[in-house]
């Protein structure tokens, strides 16, 4: 049986894959060497501008070894992965990859300082957090803002739409449909903001992060100096120091916590939706030829909004083993981190295709402001928090009670009865006529 969208055991890359392709080039297989071998040639590149060796180095020749990395291709992958079968270690295949490359350039002199004085989490904890950081850059972040940008058109066209509120799922003071979703719009731009302080961060220092080969052979070269430049410069990352075999991952962690938050956000957007639907205050347009129910013709289903609180659910899962395993390890190094990383596209494109689906959700979304409005209308008894409060500034005796007395007797209050009981208050004519003047529709706040 051959792998492909159905045979493929996660939906991520089955049923899902359209959706989800966008990762593919960054948390793959493919996707890992190839930034293993951009790393190679960078560092490289990086110590020709150090090394005595390396300063007969022709300079023609650097963009050549660019170019292996810029046009790497899954045939050179397959390629690395046949001389892994050989060797048995990923990062070392890589090595020898482009060690073949050298001697094809003509560069065979220089090939033995290809991965010069490195261990292999050198390669992996630069690859790694530098994919990471290119997909939410290039991919995640401009998706999560286009997301954001329709909710904020869709908070501005309803800023003036009065709607019931609900607290413990009961009827409450009015507020605005814009003013609920800008709340959102405003939670999600704070994680974003976070985000943006937390590192991309990776390691660079040797087999036990302290330059042991390197100083060894190189006393007088500032190592340190050398390789935050390399991590910075030529990588865009923050080079963590000290550390041990690996990157500690707390800002790895940190990201992934953030991004939950985010998921967090969008779950509770989510439900909130798919309940306005089901009260019917949304309609959502019917696309010819989809079908909402097997036996229900009449339903057309909020399935985005679905599919989007299931997928970040799960992606949260995720994420919160990835920040509470890999910021631990034993002494130098073990194992565990290395199989977990190879994960971390799973939440991701689980997050991704939520915010795809989010959006689809929205463009769906259809106004029904009579269901609104009829429910403002069937409820006029949430007006009495106002009319309490204003005879509270009056100086009315007891003006709590005297709504509690009027409303919580399982009676419907319509229009009228609280006309009636606002006639029955003594006080002036004027204030009565202010306090005629609240409603449903206009007692909605200022936020």
């Amino acid at each position: 049986m051959q792998l492909n969208q159905l045979t493929a055991i996660s939906p991520i890359d089955g049923r899902y894959f359209n959706n989800t392709q966008a990762l593919a080039p960054y948390f793959s297989e493919f996707g890992l060497i190839r930034y293993r071998v951009l790393v190679e040639i960078e560092y490289f590149i990086s110590l020709t501008g150090v090394l005595h060796e390396l300063e007969s180095f022709p300079a023609r020749d650097l963009e050549k070894l660019r170019l292996i990395h810029k046009n790497f291709s899954e045939a050179d992958a397959l390629a690395i992965k046949q001389i892994e079968a050989t060797t048995n270690h990923d990062v070392k295949a890589v090595e020898y990859f482009i060690k073949q490359k050298f001697d094809e350039l003509g560069l065979a002199d220089f090939k033995e300082f290809i991965h010069f004085g490195l261990t292999s989490q050198d390669i992996n904890n630069t690859s790694i957090p530098l994919s990471l950081k290119e997909f939410m850059d290039k991919e995640l972040l401009p998706a999560i803002n286009a997301f954001v940008e329709k909710l904020s058109a869709k908070s501005l066209e309803w800023k003036d739409v009065a709607m019931l509120a609900r607290t413990h799922g009961q009827p409450a003071s009015p507020t605005r449909l814009g003013k609920e979703i800008s709340v959102f719009v405003a939670r999600i731009n704070k994680q974003l903001e976070l985000l943006k302080t937390v590192p991309h961060s990776a390691k660079f220092g040797g087999a036990t992060g302290n330059f042991n080969a390197h100083h060894i052979a190189y006393p007088e070269v500032d190592w340190k100096k050398f390789s935050n430049e390399f991590v910075s410069h030529r990588l865009g990352l923050v080079r963590s120091h000290p550390t041990t075999q690996i990157e500690h991952y707390d800002n790895l962690a940190a990201i992934f916590d953030n991004l939950k938050r985010i998921n967090t956000v969008l779950i509770d957007f989510s439900r909130d939706v798919w309940q306005y639907v089901a009260m019917n205050y949304f309609k959502q347009k019917i696309k010819a030829g989809e079908i909402g129910s097997s036996a229900m013709p009449h339903k057309v289903n909020p399935i985005d909004f679905e599919n989007a609180e299931g997928n970040l659910g799960f992606a949260n899962a995720i994420f919160e083993h990835l920040s509470a395993k890999l910021p631990i390890s034993r002494l130098q190094r073990d194992l565990t981190d290395s199989t977990v990383l190879r994960n971390i596209g799973v939440p991701l494109a689980h997050t991704y295709l939520s915010i795809k689906s989010l959006q689809r959700g929205i463009d769906k979304l259809e106004l029904n402001k009579a269901a609104i409005d009829a429910d403002l209308e069937d409820n006029w008894a949430v007006v009495a928090e106002a009319i309490q409060t204003v005879l509270r500034k009056e100086g009315y005796p007891n003006p709590y009670e005297a709504l509690k007395d009027l409303t919580r007797k399982n009676e419907k209050i319509t229009q009228a009865s609280i006309s009636t009981f606002i006639d029955g208050l003594a006080v002036k004519e004027e204030l009565k006529k202010k306090l005629k003047a609240i409603t449903p529709y206009n007692y909605t706040g200022i936020e």
